[in-house]
């Protein structure tokens, strides 16, 4: 796949990342047999959240420009995803299917361009969903649009829009989403040129229940192995991570949140252990 503007879906990626991503108070344990390019892994996965607690295990088989991936959990779903790469110059096809609730299958092609992506699913069911998506520009600037469409109503399920601008050490992007019902619009900004720290900032504005929520966050690199997070919003969610390799590959992820405007509540925590011999 050549450079390009990447897909929709990556418009504000950046800021996610370092505002959602680990911060969570499930407890989760998964195993990794191996990572090769060319042959099988196998990951187990035990996930405890809230009161509930569920186990899986995962098989990924990788040959050439294929990859099956095929996971079963404890409530005998099984879930396999298809992905081939280059089936046409600059083009991925990606084909999942559930059992037994097969209605929720979806096949979707990826086109990667210079500067340009474009990317259409539907669900296979007799009434599919229809999901297009589509970014123009370069790597350094990119405006994009989704769409969603419900062939048995004919009507629009979504529909979002999004420009992304980003230099060496800055990322920004604002994204009108929700058919034109919220404005979300994100920074990040590096503050060293290693690019080990960086601070975020995001707005989101819901015009029908005039909501404001304003969330700022920041990574800090303490060494090689060890990486902290946190994040701030103004209803007072306080979160913080602490990740750290304790063996090259193998992570241990602690996050926590709290309530600063209620501390009388007791603070929320997660564990993450994932190993890969």
């Amino acid at each position: 796949m050549n450079t390009g503007p990447g897909l929709f879906s990556d418009v504000g990626k950046k800021a996610r990342d370092l505002l959602t991503a680990n911060y969570t108070t499930d407890k989760k344990f998964s195993v990794n047999t191996c990572s090769v390019d060319n042959g099988v892994v196998l990951t187990s996965t035990a996930l405890k959240s809230g009161g509930l607690s569920t186990a899986a295990v995962a098989a990924k088989y990788i040959y050439k420009n294929s990859l099956i991936d095929v996971m079963v959990d404890t409530e005998s779903n099984v879930l396999t995803t298809v992905t081939l790469t280059e089936i046409f110059p600059s083009t991925k096809g990606i084909a999942s299917f559930k059992f037994p609730d097969c209605s929720s299958g979806k096949m979707e092609v990826q086109y990667f361009h210079d500067h340009a992506t474009f990317t259409t699913s539907v669900a296979l069911r007799q009434s599919p969903l229809i999901n297009i998506s589509a970014t123009v520009g370069t790597p350094s600037m990119a405006f994009g649009a989704e769409v969603g469409y419900d062939t048995n109503s004919g009507t629009l399920t979504k529909y979002s829009a999004g420009v992304s601008a980003q230099k060496s050490d800055a990322y920004a992007s604002i994204i009108l989403g929700d058919k034109g019902d919220s404005i979300r619009a994100s920074y990040v900004h590096h503050v060293d040129k290693l690019k080990k720290s960086a601070a975020a900032g995001e707005v989101m504005r819901k015009f029908s229940t005039n909501e404001n929520i304003v969330t700022v966050g920041g990574q800090y690199t303490i060494d090689p192995l060890t990486v902290v997070k946190g994040k701030l919003n103004n209803y007072g969610t306080l979160g913080a991570v602490l990740q750290h390799e304790i063996i090259p590959k193998s992570l241990l992820t602690i996050s926590t949140e709290v309530n600063t405007k209620a501390l009388e509540r007791t603070p929320k925590f997660g564990l993450s252990i994932a190993l890969v011999p």
